[in-house]
């Protein structure tokens, strides 16, 4: 039951990269797409009515880690306070750089809304990479499960002087900016017109090259700072399924795009993020946070989950709220099918 939970957990959150990731990337490059204010209303109106819906798959995950992991959750939450404050700011920037900026019809405030949501974006994404990092890297744990890391140190890994920011969890958050901000401009490139779609797909075609350099300079990292990660695939071989599947993505977004395929190139990058967080997943199993200092102390899907009652329980309240949160989803998203303009109400 722990096993399921893990999964249902790296589920959500995928979903949650692959849905709330598109608006993230949006928000980085809406300053390079669009030129004037009528532009900008298209890159917001593209992202608009689904970006805070997007957010309930993050809710839900925290929820369900909360309820299926409260060891890991009260750990990570102690562990990685000021980061996840940090986090929690920079998601009230750019909510509020989103409703606020239409608030006033000034030569400033606009602009001032417009800078906050694309720096709140692009920072928000780093630290998202950066926490991905520091979970596959593994933390300080103590015997007792708990840890404290300062935000940086000398940037070197090694405990007991690993920082949350070093060079292997700031090469992640890289990764992480360009992924997000290629799948943000697809999705620019997909549900806007000319000229915004033009400057789109150039974006995405400059970050596809430097994206693929990034991903296999941190897979070969990645497999020397975590040996846990090649050693479960090795011993699972049919876990190389979901490496496969990110590279098969990345090369349909390239193939799609040379075609202008807007849509398959967009499901393309889709399918690329599903793959790297699923292979992750995999990779760290049955880890759920490793031990930087001991192995002996990593947390694990077995000392820190909840009890196997409670984990009963909660799935057969989980599943009808999934099947309430995907029928939402695919319903708004079916209703606001096609291309936005910059004509009418609305953002």
């Amino acid at each position: 039951m722990a096993t399921l939970w893990f999964f249902l957990v790296a589920f959500m959150l995928m979903m949650y990269v692959i849905l709330d990731g598109f608006d993230l990337g949006a928000g980085i490059a809406h300053l390079y797409v669009a030129r004037d204010d009528a532009e900008r209303t298209m890159v917001l109106r593209s992202i608009g009515p689904v970006w805070d819906g997007n957010e309930v798959w993050l809710i839900a995950g925290g929820g369900s880690l909360f309820m299926a992991f409260p060891l890991l959750y009260a750990s990570s939450f102690s562990g990685f306070y000021l980061p996840l404050i940090i986090v929690l700011w920079l998601l009230i920037l750019r909510a509020i750089s989103i409703e606020f900026r239409n608030h006033l019809d000034n030569p400033v405030w606009k602009p001032f809304w417009d800078a906050t949501f694309a720096f709140s974006s692009l920072l928000l994404t780093l630290f998202y990479g950066a926490a991905l990092g520091n979970v596959v890297r593994g933390v300080p744990l103590d015997a007792q499960g708990y840890f404290f890391s300062p935000l940086w140190t000398t940037f070197g890994i090694g405990s007991p002087r690993t920082g949350i920011l070093d060079w292997y969890t700031v090469i992640v958050g890289v990764t992480a900016l360009a992924a997000l901000s290629l799948h943000g401009a697809l999705w620019l490139r997909y549900k806007t017109p000319d000229p915004v779609a033009g400057r789109a797909t150039r974006l995405a075609r400059w970050v596809w090259t430097p994206l693929v350099v990034l991903v296999v300079v941190l897979t070969v990292i990645t497999f020397r700072i975590q040996p846990h990660v090649p050693a479960r695939l090795n011993a699972q071989p049919l876990g190389y399924l979901f490496p496969l599947l990110a590279v098969a993505g990345l090369v349909g977004i390239r193939w799609f795009l040379a075609r202008d395929r807007e849509r398959d190139a967009f499901f393309s990058s889709a399918i690329f993020l599903a793959g790297m967080m699923l292979s992750v997943a995999f990779g760290l199993y049955p880890n759920v946070l490793p031990a930087i200092n001991d192995p002996a102390n990593s947390l694990t899907v077995y000392n820190a989950s909840a009890p196997v009652y409670g984990l009963k329980v909660a799935l057969a309240w989980w599943i009808p709220g999934m099947i309430l949160a995907s029928g939402y989803t695919v319903f708004m998203y079916r209703n606001l099918a096609g291309k936005v303009s910059a004509e009418g109400e609305g953002y």
